[in-house]
């Protein structure tokens, strides 16, 4: 292709770091990186017809859709390919993506990872033995075929819902990814991955301490989240919002201190 955006302008803003971080909201050396990652992976052999598309050219049609959300109609425009090969390109270049960074920044935690995450949730919260927020976010999607309402939710748009799991600085530490935007929240969690390892103990959580500063008894790990969810030794929610006490409503509102929390976990 000689006349598409990748031909025609990636040159001019390789030389204008400010325009590439606008253009794909990244800078160049974390393109480099990405691209030396995954590049063998969305590499394509050339044919005797006609050259392959570039790890280069796949890269950047994939960045430009997740940063900008433009259709593959709009970007068929851009890019001069043809729309089912812009949406084949954004599918095997995410999965590639998946596939060579899950594992450096969505590593499942070891016993030592659970308590350095409590760790920092008592330095920036002041919340004992909390290893993680979680909350499920409804992704707006366009309809796919064949799928009735399965992914029409009660905000009354097309979605798929991404459940995950925050450590006290807000980047994720585990994440459910897919479950159709109809299902409520209560629903995905219980029947997602992780909700089923939570209520089931399998988390791989370090055994119970003491809050820090305290001689009290061992008080187990936790995860928090809002109270639509059921409780259990590893999950706590806040009170309901109705006849709360003042301690209870201390809870609910804001960081708890350590005898409020105590009395809250006797379920």
């Amino acid at each position: 292709m000689t006349h598409g955006v990748h031909s025609t302008l990636y040159a001019e803003l390789w030389q204008h770091p400010d325009k590439f971080l606008r253009y794909l909201r990244m800078t160049i050396n974390s393109f480099d990186e990405l691209l030396l990652r995954i590049g063998d992976k969305i590499r394509r052999q050339d044919t005797h017809l006609r050259r392959s598309i570039s790890p280069e050219e796949r890269l950047i049609v994939t960045l430009k859709f997740l940063a900008s959300g433009e259709s593959f109609s709009s970007l068929h425009l851009q890019f001069h390919l043809g729309i089912s090969t812009i949406s084949g390109i954004v599918r095997t270049t995410c999965v590639a993506l998946w596939e060579c960074l899950l594992e450096d920044y969505l590593p499942e935690p070891s016993a030592q990872g659970w308590l350095d995450i409590a760790d920092k949730f008592q330095d920036v919260t002041q919340f004992p033995n909390c290893v993680g927020a979680i909350d499920g976010k409804h992704i707006r999607i366009q309809k796919p075929a064949h799928t009735g309402l399965e992914f029409y939710n009660y905000k009354k748009f097309f979605s798929t819902i991404l459940m995950a799991i925050a450590d006290a600085q807000c980047p994720f530490i585990v994440v459910d990814i897919g479950t159709y935007g109809r299902t409520n929240d209560s629903r995905v969690f219980k029947t997602s991955a992780i909700g089923r390892r939570i209520y089931a103990g399998e988390m791989g959580l370090p055994g119970p301490r003491a809050f820090p500063g305290t001689y009290g008894p061992p008080m187990p790990f936790v995860f928090i989240r809002d109270d639509s969810f059921q409780m259990c030794a590893n999950l706590l929610k806040p009170y309901s919002s109705r006849g709360l006490d003042h301690r209870q409503r201390i809870f609910t509102v804001c960081p708890v201190p350590e005898d409020t929390w105590s009395a809250h976990l006797e379920f």
